[in-house]
Parts: C-alpha cells; structure tokens; sequence
C-alpha cells in the first residue's frame, strides 16, 4: 500500500525515512488559520484543534490520491492560549520572552485517511519548562538558529539549538519533534503496513 505524507515537513520526512518507510510527500493546501479559529470559536481545546488540523491534512490528500495518508501538526498552547508559528523575528522574541520561565505545552496529532475517510488519529502531548532567558541569550539564539525558527510553531527545534531552551521536558521525543511515532508505528503494523 502506498503511503503518502500530507505535509511539507522536513522532519516529518526524516523521521518516516529514519524509520525505515516508504512514501510520498504531498503538502495539503489547507487554510489552517481558519480552522483554529473555528474551533477556537467553539470552545475546543488546543489538543483537539492539533487533532482537527492533522485529520483535515489526511483527508485533503486522501480525498485526490489513493493510499493510505498521514496527517500531522502540532500546536503550542500557553497560559490557555493558542500559539501559531512566528513569521518575523520580532515576533520569534515576543514569544520567547513569553516563554521564559513558564511551562507550556506542545499538542502533537497525527491522523490516518484512507479514500476520504479516517480510519485512526492520536494525539500526544509534551510538558516543556523553558528557562529563564535574559534579551541577550534570546538575540544571539535567533541570529544562531536563523530562519529555520520561523518554520516551528514555538520558535525552536529540540534537535538543534532548540534543546538550550529548556531546563525540563516531559514528554515523547517524537511527540515534540511533531510526530507521535511509536503510535503511529503500531498503527502501521496493526493495518499490516509495515512488518510485525
């Protein structure tokens, strides 16, 4: 069975390949504000918007493609809010000196469509402590990590100098990384995807 990847993510990719797996990458082009804000405006908590978003990836793709499709995304919530993805510096800042000091949580879903329907989600959540970061730390963090910041949705990357961010983690790896693998992988190997 052909698996397909409905998301632009590098590490979603290297993660599945990492694993051993074969597949496709096709992004979906779904309006991803609109459903936060839907579902936001119907009182769902952060996790289930992660959920929502992962599964209308998975089914946009399976709706045009066969195979079987992997939904993902990830969402930061703070204080009961819901954080999106930086898209200047200035606001890469802005959410790091929120973070200082403060525990948020990071809500990571991952969902399975088969021929417009979903036929598996799971969403796992990750407890992270940041540090408390004085303005020079934050500037010389930024100029370091680059762009790169501004493609994850709370300014860091725990595979790189995203790690210096945080005094404690709890949570799966993965999960924080924006794929709940190990689920995932039991999945696969329950539909008889990949080998037991």
């Amino acid at each position: 069975m052909t698996l397909i990847l409905a998301s632009g993510s590098k590490i979603r990719a290297t993660l599945l390949t990492n694993a051993g797996l074969g597949f496709d990458i096709i992004p979906a082009q779904i309006d991803e504000e609109a459903i936060k804000d839907e579902y936001l405006a119907r009182a769902h908590s952060p996790k289930s918007v992660a959920l929502k978003l992962a599964q209308e990836k998975a089914l946009h793709i399976s709706l045009r493609h066969d195979g079987l499709v992997i939904g993902a995304d990830s969402v930061v919530e703070i204080e009961r809010d819901l954080i999106s993805k930086s898209d200047t510096f200035e606001a890469a800042r802005a959410l790091l000196k929120r973070f200082s000091g403060q525990t948020h949580y990071l809500h990571s879903a991952v969902a399975l469509a088969q021929g417009g329907q979903i036929i598996w989600s799971h969403v796992g959540t990750a407890e992270l402590s940041v540090r408390r970061l004085n303005d020079a730390f934050i500037d010389s963090y930024l100029a370091q990590a680059g762009e790169e910041v501004l493609k994850s949705v709370g300014c860091y990357q725990l595979e790189g100098l995203g790690l210096q961010l945080f005094d404690d983690i709890r949570g799966d790896y993965f999960t924080i990384l924006g794929l709940p693998m190990l689920p995932l992988l039991n999945q696969l190997r329950h539909l008889e995807v990949i080998a037991s």
